[in-house]
């Protein structure tokens, strides 16, 4: 009936005869009853008419007005970046070990990852337990996306400490090489240059030609330098969080923040942040994120933690708290 309708409509306005409103093209002028018949096509055509959507658009539209525009990979990246010259100190050690354990973190934030769901399971160390895939909905990071097929991928389960070890490359099983992720910073990098943080160049070191990449926007990077000073050396117990960060749709923010300043000081970035500040300020905050590593390497979370954070996700909190905890064993912070 709708369609017969919309065509009477059409004819009326076009010259036809017709009943109803379009009979008003034969009592006035051909010009009105055109601009009438128009209008009436439209107004129900803008009531009438559907237009088809997927809703796993919808959804991921929805998930991405609560996660952040930089990752904590990037944002530890980010801290360990020379602003002008564009790339990491070459005596840093710990932060592709420190990079790979962000990734399963942040899995585990966007509720990717989960430990399993075994009661048993506390019999063991929080870095030894097992994880798995609770959703293999993409995530649209190219890293996270490959690292959550990788993972669901495998028949035998294995353990936070265990996947940071193989995403490292860290593993004398030769059935297991083809498990890590390599070019990790560069590629972390270049999706920082996509997102119009960075940008690349060439630099010569003596034999050799590098790509850099200097920081073009550098409000981002003073945005988490001046996060991870005010968490660092606010006097609160950890949920030291501004009125911004509270009102801001991010999920988890505090407890993100929280993980990146630890994983930045166990990749030996974190001094990048402190650097401007004087130097009592710089050893409270040394002080405090030896306190939120230890609160936040143990599950349930210490004192610190906020539970309505935590509630409904105990699984996925308990894989950070097992990254963090594996964290802790690292020669940069023992």
């Amino acid at each position: 009936m709708s369609s017969t309708g919309g065509l009477s409509r059409r004819r009326g306005g076009g010259g036809g005869s017709g009943d109803g409103e379009d009979s008003t093209y034969n009592s006035s002028s051909g010009h009105t009853g055109g601009l009438n018949g128009r209008s009436n096509l439209q107004r129900r055509s803008s009531t009438d008419s559907k237009i088809a959507s997927d809703p796993r658009d919808l959804q991921m539209e929805d998930e991405n007005k609560t996660q952040p525009k930089l990752t904590l990979m990037e944002e530890v990246l980010l801290l360990g970046l020379k602003d002008k010259q564009g790339y990491l100190s070459f005596w840093n050690d710990n932060i592709s070990y420190t990079l790979r354990g962000c990734i399963l973190m942040e899995l585990a934030f966007r509720n990717r990852i989960a430990m399993v769901k075994d009661p048993n399971r506390r019999r063991y160390a929080l870095a030894d337990r097992y994880i798995e895939v609770v959703s293999e909905k993409l995530t649209g990071e190219v890293l996270l996306d490959e690292a959550m097929k990788m993972i669901n991928s495998t028949q035998e389960r294995m353990s936070v400490g265990q996947w940071i070890d193989l995403m490292s490359g860290e593993t004398w099983n030769v059935m297991k090489i083809g498990y890590q992720l390599k070019q990790v910073r560069e590629r972390l990098a270049k999706g920082l240059v996509d997102k119009g943080v960075l940008r690349t160049e060439k630099r010569n070191f003596l034999i050799f030609d590098m790509a850099t990449h200097p920081v073009t926007d550098s409000a981002v990077k003073e945005e988490v330098v001046k996060r991870t000073c005010t968490t660092l050396i606010s006097k609160s117990n950890g949920s030291s969080t501004s009125l911004t960060e509270r009102e801001s749709p991010v999920a988890f923010q505090q407890l993100r923040t929280i993980a990146m300043v630890c994983a930045a000081y166990a990749g030996n970035v974190l001094e990048n942040a402190l650097v401007y500040l004087n130097h009592e300020l710089r050893e409270r905050a040394y002080t405090k994120v030896d306190e939120l590593l230890n609160d936040y390497s143990t599950f349930p979370f210490g004192s610190s933690a906020s539970k309505s954070e935590v509630a409904g996700r105990e699984l996925q909190m308990e894989v950070v708290a097992a990254v963090l905890n594996v964290f802790t064993r690292m020669d940069s912070i023992i």
